[in-house]
């Protein structure tokens, strides 16, 4: 028997009911949106430290949700971003980030498909990721990424240094040489090595830094200025010849409209939590693959999230790496795995992860862990650093 596509979700009138918002830790929000035909979808809106604000957030756009039908997303996002009069900035971003996660779950569990399938089919199979070493203020540099390519991977992330001022002292910049020489050392002369700054280097010392670094051959240098100062990319990129990744803390196609024609940026790193969720961000990696420029979605996040991008990465020709948060130094208390119930599906072999193979996003969430760890809402909060003199320092 025939069955038509439309006979399974839209043209049956389905409804949202419920729109649901959950503290996880160690530091996320989960939303769930809930259809009157008893399909649930699971969305990740928080921006880190900001996780109160952004699920209020979540709660103000129940007005635009209830009663409407949760095929619709093109028109909810849409509705949601402009009618609002006020848009884009982290906390409005974010929790519409999660709303359409959830929106994009719920469609691809009515037509009993992953979601890349209704986003045009996979342009590849599995997708390569990257895994964190160190922390705020990394040390053992060389045997933390010998352990990871033992594990498989061919990449790693860390952060370059501690806080710096905008001229500081070059025993720091002697330092960070020293942790990445220890992975040279450790893991070979083709090992992927990512470079994260943080923005916590001013442009003084970023094209030191950028210069100097340009002798370990890194994968790329992130965020070497805030994008506060994207108009400084080009500067820093005639400096060294070392790709320059940046975009975490830009939230829609506008913000990187405004990167990509600054210049001087090889790779841009749009979070599916912040920058608008699925639908957004594969306008921004289409945009940006027009530039010639690579994707790497941000992801220092939960499973939500990663499936998420992964979705995004199976349908972008221009996606090159992925981040991924098991392990990462901020993860206290529990981590990504914890909150699913498909484990398996997020395993890593040879430094790669399958394409999700479930309908919607791809991830079981294991709701009674969502509902107890809710009980006793997280916190969270970055830490505050101060320099020598007593000065507020970037994080």
């Amino acid at each position: 028997m025939n069955v038509r596509a439309s006979d399974l979700c839209y043209n049956r009138g389905m409804k949202i009911k419920e729109v649901n918002v959950y503290f996880v830790r160690p530091r996320w929000g989960f939303v769930e949106i809930v259809a009157d035909n008893g399909l649930t979808g699971w969305g990740e809106a928080v921006l880190e430290g900001h996780a109160r604000a952004v699920l209020a957030c979540v709660e103000e756009y129940r007005d635009y949700l209830i009663g409407k039908d949760p095929s619709r997303i093109e028109d909810i996002w849409s509705t949601i971003y402009r009618a609002g009069f006020y848009r884009g900035g982290g906390v409005l971003m974010s929790a519409l980030s999660g709303i359409d996660q959830a929106l994009w779950d719920i469609k691809g569990k009515a037509f009993d498909a992953p979601c890349y399938e209704l986003m045009g089919g996979r342009c590849r199979d599995r997708m390569k990721v990257y895994s964190w070493i160190g922390g705020d203020r990394p040390g053992d540099t060389g045997r933390a990424a010998k352990e990871k390519k033992d594990a498989g991977f061919s990449a790693v992330k860390m952060n370059a240094t501690e806080e710096l001022q905008m001229i500081d002292t070059y025993d720091k910049v002697d330092a960070v040489l020293s942790r990445v020489q220890e992975i040279r050392d450790a893991c070979g002369k083709y090992f992927g090595i990512a470079i994260d700054f943080h923005g916590r280097v001013h442009k003084p010392m970023a094209k030191v830094l950028a210069k100097k670094l340009e002798q370990f051959d890194p994968m790329f240098i992130e965020e070497p200025v805030l994008c506060e100062h994207m108009e400084d990319f080009k500067e820093i990129a005639a400096a060294c010849n070392v790709p320059i990744a940046t975009g975490e803390r830009l939230f829609t196609r506008y913000d990187f409209k405004r990167l990509l024609n600054a210049g001087g940026v090889d790779i841009i790193q749009p979070d599916l939590s912040h920058a608008g969720g699925l639908t957004e961000v594969k306008k921004i990696g289409a945009m940006a693959e027009a530039y010639d420029v690579a994707l790497a979605p941000h992801c220092p996040l939960g499973p939500i999230a990663l499936a998420a991008c992964l979705q995004v990465d199976a349908t972008s020709y221009n996606a090159v790496i992925q981040e991924q948060s098991i392990g990462i130094h901020y993860n206290v208390g529990k981590t990504v795995l914890d909150y699913v119930t498909n484990k398996d599906d997020f395993k890593f072999t040879d430094g790669y992860v399958n394409l999700p193979r479930l309908p919607g996003l791809g991830v079981e969430v294991n709701k009674d862990l969502v509902l107890e760890e809710n009980k006793t809402p997280h916190n969270w909060k970055n830490p505050v650093w101060h320099h020598a003199d007593g000065s507020i320092a970037e994080w």
